[in-house]
């Protein structure tokens, strides 16, 4: 309860204290007309557009309800069809999300990584931050990039395929069920930059829950204990979204579209050539701006988004 008061008081505030800012802006600037001072006019410019970037990151907060919304997120991202090609493609996915923590001053940490010829061919990564979950579960589902390939000496134009996965962290307050009898827990050798100890070791731990078919896994740690309870922490984080998912009436179709990487099931379409535009087929928003997109800035496709789903559950209500 308190947590939940300190919540609304916090997004109250924000609201009123940039309310206040552009009653002070709207002063300044009236002045500024009275007197013909367009000495002013770079300043207001930017003024306005840092109070406009305020609000629609406020916006997005009030689209914002869900029960595990204002939680910390687990990220993954796997490889589909496409090949080399498509490691690269997730290893451009990592860079993104990785600048969009960064533009929300978020920590990310590599829980896992299976780096592949190209890129990547898996990774994993635990954000951390208020609404990290509210914001990113918007981006679950198949990306698919066009563009001519770097590694075709041809030059020809590739289609590459990802999928993107994203679970909240969940509080020890919230029981998971997981059964002993229902999991496999694998220990490897961990692949890649990490030190001599980590390298020679089996101290890699991944796991498979046999109901769900989810399989996780986590290699940053030097010690396999440490390992291990990460991975089961995180598979507590899948379970608990698949299971939340399952009293949703489209469980079914989404599942559908989790299974196949490739044509047909693409949530959004990032093509470099034979032009430029990021498009989202759930909303149709799209941009031409892909290097400001590539460099992070996806806040515009996660509030249409969470914009869209707004309305579809005030019509269902």
């Amino acid at each position: 309860m308190l947590s939940e008061l300190k919540r609304l008081k916090d997004r109250y505030e924000a609201w009123k204290n940039l309310y206040s800012e552009f009653e002070d802006f709207y002063e300044i600037y009236k002045i500024s007309l009275s007197e013909s001072d367009s000495s002013m006019e770079e300043d207001i410019r930017e003024s306005l557009k840092a109070l406009e970037t305020r609000f629609s990151q406020l916006e997005i907060l009030e689209l914002l309800g869900g029960r595990q919304d204002q939680a910390s997120c687990f990220l993954t991202i796997h490889s589909g069809a496409g090949g080399t090609e498509a490691c690269d493609w997730v290893s451009m996915l990592f860079r993104m999300y990785a600048r969009w923590a960064e533009r929300h001053r978020f920590k990310m940490e590599i829980l896992s990584m299976l780096d592949a010829e190209g890129g990547i061919k898996s990774v994993t990564v635990q954000i951390t931050g208020e609404y990290a979950y509210g914001y990113l579960k918007t981006e679950n589902g198949i990306h698919r990039l066009v563009r001519i390939s770097p590694f075709d000496s041809s030059s020809r134009r590739h289609t590459s395929f990802a999928s993107v996965f994203c679970s909240p962290v969940i509080s020890d307050e919230i029981e998971v069920e997981i059964k002993p009898d229902e999991i496999r827990i694998d220990t490897y050798r961990s692949t890649g930059a990490g030190g001599q100890h980590v390298n020679k070791t089996d101290s890699a731990v991944r796991i498979t829950h046999f109901p769900t078919g989810i399989v996780v896994q986590c290699q940053n740690e030097r010690s396999q204990y440490k390992n291990k309870a990460m991975a089961l922490k995180i598979l507590r984080s899948r379970l608990y979204d698949f299971y939340e998912k399952e009293q949703e009436k489209k469980r079914a179709e989404v599942e559908k579209k989790k299974k196949d990487i490739s044509w047909g099931n693409q949530i959004r379409s990032y093509v470099f050539h034979p032009y430029s535009m990021i498009k989202d087929h759930r909303t149709n928003y799209e941009t031409g701006n892909i290097q400001a997109v590539m460099d992070g800035a996806i806040d515009d496709f996660i509030k249409e988004y969470l914009k869209l789903k707004r309305a579809v559950r005030t019509n269902v209500n």
